[in-house]
């Protein structure tokens, strides 16, 4: 008869009490549940890096118009491009480093230093007299910005295995209405003078400096998370060497559950080889960190489309609508996606998956995009609607997206590579978003000049451009180019 084997006694987890990791790992392991406080922080944090990315792009067209760097009508698009553009061009030289400082030194330091560059950088972009300080405040406003990453791997390692998906759930949530609030912030309170005269002066500060109130409530919005950042508990495992006679950090790292003892001992170099494993040889991480560029590109170029063609006049094919009037396109998009992240979209992935998941996304959205040209022929009310709808409908299949790759490229890297990886995926990403704005105001620029073409003409070759974009990342969610990881780390580490 075969002799069941059954250890005597269960592996001991080992931890340390000057690490911050082992304390948190201590307190999850104590605490089941969902750990509301620190998603909280989570949700804070990601909103406040994802408020001042798109917040410019309902008043960017009338910004460059008053900073008279165009020297016609439809050359605004083409400016507007570059200044939306620098700040992902920042992001995406210095994420890396920000991903491999938080894996030496820690999560906190790097949220809470991207927070604060966000308070500076943002309120000095409202104070722009020039198009290169506008600019310039832009990039470095996404050079000192590494929030993304390690907010990222954060949400996946502040609690139990079980509820890592909501955690990453929950920072596209947050990006995604951080992308549609901010907008809306920046319609509702670009200009407050001319569009608020009984409680701005002309010769007021705002008055001055007409897109300073969006970006200072923001701005103060930070300053405010940055406070509460004083609560916001580290993740990293951090051992001193040779502490009773174990080895170093990594050697003890146990990424959301303390430290294996036995394990560490038994097999250090297979755990070495694991540590040392190349980022760029993972397949199922750099296959989801591709797809999820094509589609940043998409994004990023549709959120400076969509005001730039809503508020150009209609002899270019625009609806001549004001920067409040995106607002309140853009708000009302924040709430339903609120919604839908918060009630229907764990339904969905439980169903259907990431990848599939996004296939859906991504399919749906060539429809609706190829839609949006004709709704120019419409005026009134049920344009209104309309537009409304589509903003919605748009940003639901993009945060779907998004969040299913997401989730990918968080179950393909342990925890010591988190870090790391999450800055590949947003230097990646942050170069495709840099190239999105320029591009897209330049083809915006080009269109509106081609009125009377026989084929695509005006905003229908903008759309276009859109809808092959989407179609390219539709195809690359299917094998062999999109691998699923062959190990769930979120699961085992």
């Amino acid at each position: 008869m075969a002799e069941n084997k059954v250890p005597l006694l269960p592996k001991r987890k080992v931890y340390f009490d000057d690490c911050p990791g082992c304390r948190l790992a201590q307190r999850i392991e104590s605490k089941p549940g969902i750990p509301y406080i620190e998603f909280l922080y989570v949700w804070l944090v990601t909103l406040c890096t994802a408020l001042p990315i798109s917040s410019l792009f309902p008043f960017l067209y009338f910004m460059i118009r008053d900073l008279h760097i165009a020297k016609r009508e439809e050359d605004i698009g083409f400016y507007a491009g570059f200044v939306g553009a620098s700040f992902m061009l920042g992001r995406s030289l210095t994420s890396v480093l920000w991903g491999l400082v938080a894996d030496r030194y820690g999560r906190k330091p790097v949220i809470v230093f991207g927070i604060i560059s966000v308070i500076i950088f943002n309120t000095l972009f409202g104070l722009s007299t020039s198009y290169w300080m506008a600019i310039l405040t832009r990039f470095l406003l996404g050079a000192l910005n590494g929030l993304l990453g390690p907010i990222k791997a954060y949400a996946a390692e502040v609690c139990r295995p079980e509820y890592q998906a909501i955690g990453v759930s929950l920072v596209s949530t947050a990006w995604g209405i951080g992308l549609v609030v901010g907008p809306a912030i920046g319609g509702f309170f670009a200009q407050p003078a001319e569009n608020f005269p009984s409680i701005f002066a002309e010769d007021s500060l705002f008055g001055r400096f007409p897109y300073l109130l969006p970006c200072l409530i923001i701005s103060i919005f930070a300053a405010c998370v940055t406070i509460t950042c004083i609560w916001l508990p580290e993740t990293l495992h951090m051992h001193k060497e040779s502490q009773n006679g174990y080895g170093t950090v990594e050697a003890l790292e146990a990424c959301s559950n303390g430290s294996d003892s036995k394990e560490s001992n038994e097999n250090p170099e297979g755990r070495q080889q694991a540590r040392e494993e190349s980022l760029l040889k993972n397949w199922p991480l750099m296959s989801s960190i591709i797809v999820y560029c094509v589609f940043s590109l998409y994004d990023m170029a549709f959120t400076e489309i969509l005001p730039l063609w809503a508020e150009s006049d209609r002899k270019f094919g625009g609806l001549n609508y004001s920067s409040q009037d995106v607002g309140v396109i853009l708000a009302v998009s924040g709430f339903g996606l609120l919604v839908y992240q918060l009630s229907i979209y764990p339904l969905l992935e439980k169903t259907f998956g990431p990848i599939v998941l996004s296939r859906i996304g991504a399919a749906l959205t060539i429809p609706l995009i190829a839609s949006f040209p004709f709704l120019a022929m419409l005026s009134g009310a049920v344009l209104f609607v309309l537009i409304n709808c589509g903003s919605l409908l748009k940003n639901i299949f993009s945060v779907s997206i998004i969040t299913g790759l997401f989730i990918l490229q968080n179950k393909a890297v342990p925890q010591h590579q988190r870090g790391a990886a999450s800055g590949i995926a947003v230097a990646s990403q942050s170069l495709f978003k840099a190239v999105a704005p320029a591009g897209a105001g330049a083809v915006f620029s080009w269109a509106q000049k081609r009125q009377q073409a026989s084929f695509l003409p005006g905003d229908h070759m903008v759309f276009f451009f859109a809808n092959v974009i989407v179609f390219i990342g539709f195809l690359m969610t299917f094998r062999p180019f999109l691998v699923p990881p062959n190990v769930d780390y979120t699961i085992i580490s």
